[in-house]
């Protein structure tokens, strides 16, 4: 007899990043055309060598290899509550933060403590793909609200009153978004606060790339509205500001009593977030300031470089949004699947991207583009590789 897997589960695709990636398993790539991978949203750099030996160090320490509190390490949680009110003002304390096996894990025990199976959540196109694998799999409904290009990526907030019902319990919002690195406007983020308190359902707000913003500004005012923490759920990651993408580091930030019920959830499936990723990420926090601006800049610098590559004339492939670690990108080959316009170029070009079907119904006109692991001056070979591709017949 054959173990059957819950159909819920079942039924969930693949995960997209292990399917893109078989794509070009077993292939080797001349020297004079290697292979670009823009398929994962990782740094393209290490963590900086004192916070390795910083690590290092603290291997040597028995308690490092210990449990820590279910909320996570109490200086950890403190340092990210000043680092948020520096950083957007506002009174959060660390009493407001929870500590996750990074921001994935973050997202799932935020929904999963909101919402059960039959309910909805308002999941806006291109969604992030893991969110939507998660809702399939605890039975939540995602209630997708339209994607529009001409807005830059940012949803209609009157499209989505519309699709608020009684099963409703959350709206999700990524900004800096994954995919389509579109960042939403700080009027259009209280407004969307502001929707989520008039109907009674909760606003998650990942920020998980909130590090790599095009300016310096405070990417919104939510932290310092009163009863903030009354409908807000914040999300966050260290994985990319400080490049511990394989420790595992997030964050939730919101009411201490609906955090002490997703605690409940954190002892199930984690106990804690690993420890030595929290004694990284709050070194980090405390040591890492410039070095977190540089690359701040660095990422400002990528993007630059992508959008002057992306201005020649024979492109055929237009951004339409970009932002922080992404771009979305309007292919020319009109009529044909995402998926195979992004197996092409990898056959023919090297260049490996993840098709936009992958982040939801309606996206076959796109790629998704994470060029952040790609040096400034590789840009205009992603864009050379895209228009030879552009200029061949299918």
């Amino acid at each position: 007899m054959t173990l059957a897997a819950n159909p819920w589960l079942a039924a969930v695709a693949v995960p997209p990043i292990a399917e893109a990636q078989g794509w070009i398993e077993g292939r080797t790539f001349p020297a004079d055309k290697p292979l670009i991978d823009v398929c994962q949203a990782v740094p393209g750099y290490a963590p900086p060598d004192a916070l390795v030996a910083y690590m290092a160090e603290a291997l040597k320490n028995p308690t490092t290899h210990r449990y820590t509190d279910i909320e996570g390490l109490a200086d950890l949680r403190a340092a990210l509550a000043g680092d948020i009110n520096r950083v957007y003002g506002g009174a959060v304390r660390a009493e407001n933060v929870l500590i996750t096996a990074g921001c994935n894990q973050a997202y799932c025990l935020a929904t999963a403590a909101l919402a059960r199976a039959g309910d909805e959540i308002i999941l806006p196109l291109p969604y992030y793909f893991n969110y939507q694998m998660w809702l399939d799999m605890i039975g939540v409904t995602a209630r997708h609200v339209r994607f529009r290009p001409e807005a830059g990526g940012q949803p209609d907030l009157q499209e989505i009153r519309s699709v608020i019902n009684p099963k409703t319990k959350a709206l999700v919002l990524i900004s800096p978004n994954n995919p389509t690195g579109s960042v939403y406007p700080p009027e259009f983020l209280s407004a969307a606060l502001k929707l989520c308190r008039e109907t009674g359902i909760a606003l998650i707000l990942d920020e998980t790339y909130r590090d790599f913003m095009p300016h310096d500004e405070a990417p919104h005012g939510l932290f310092r509205e009163n009863g903030w923490e009354q409908n807000l759920l914040h999300l966050y990651s260290f994985s990319k500001v400080f490049c511990l993408t394989g420790h595992r580091v997030g964050a939730i930030v919101g009411d201490p009593k609906l955090l002490d019920q997703i605690g409940k959830s954190m002892d199930c499936v984690a106990i804690c977030a690993p420890r030595l990723g929290q004694i990284a990420a709050r070194r980090g926090l405390e040591a890492l300031g410039d070095w977190r601006g540089g690359n701040t800049k660095l990422m400002r610098d990528r993007l630059a470089a992508l959008t002057k590559a992306f201005a020649r004339n024979d492109l055929g492939y237009e951004v339409v949004s970009a932002g922080a670690y992404f771009a979305f990108v309007k292919h020319p080959h009109t009529g044909r699947k995402a998926t195979d316009v992004a197996k092409r170029l990898a056959d023919r070009q090297n260049l490996l991207a993840l098709p936009g079907s992958m982040f939801g119904p309606g996206q076959e006109d796109f790629l998704r583009v994470a060029f952040a692991n790609v040096d400034a001056d590789k840009m205009p070979e992603i864009a050379a590789r895209l228009a030879a591709d552009a200029a061949t017949g299918w």
